[in-house]
């Protein structure tokens, strides 16, 4: 993922101690999430908190971001898109994105391949044989 506002795998301590470096509202990254393995977490700060909101993988490579609940639920083609619709204000979120944290280095470890696999493809081993 080239985003420059991707952080991979940066933990919640590291990711709130880069986020409120400054005190600014709207300060906001996008993280591997901890807790839901393929799912990614949009983080941006607010009067001295930080709020999370999780980014799923849908099917044809959409993304889907859980906001508020009585929020629609909308879909994005790419998180480039996400990131700007929630650039404007009163959106779902919190606080309207303004100022991205940018990277200086991925962690390696946890380092999403530039070729991930598609969580929707079938592998052999799901396939069976059909009697006549």
């Amino acid at each position: 993922m080239d985003l420059p506002y991707y952080h991979g795998c940066l933990t919640k301590p590291e990711c709130e101690a880069l986020l409120l470096k400054g005190g600014a509202d709207g300060n906001f990254l996008i993280r591997d999430s901890e807790s839901v393995p393929g799912a990614l977490c949009l983080c941006v700060s607010y009067k001295k908190l930080v709020y999370s909101y999780r980014i799923f993988r849908e099917k044809h490579g959409y993304y889907r971001i859980q906001t508020e609940a009585d929020v629609p639920r909308k879909i994005f083609p790419n998180l480039e898109e996400l990131v700007s619709k929630y650039k404007k204000p009163d959106q779902g979120l919190v606080v309207h994105l303004s100022n991205p944290i940018m990277r200086t280095d991925l962690c390696q470890k946890g380092r999403r391949s530039e070729l991930e696999l598609n969580i929707y493809e079938n592998t052999n081993e799901e396939y069976v044989d059909v009697l006549p």
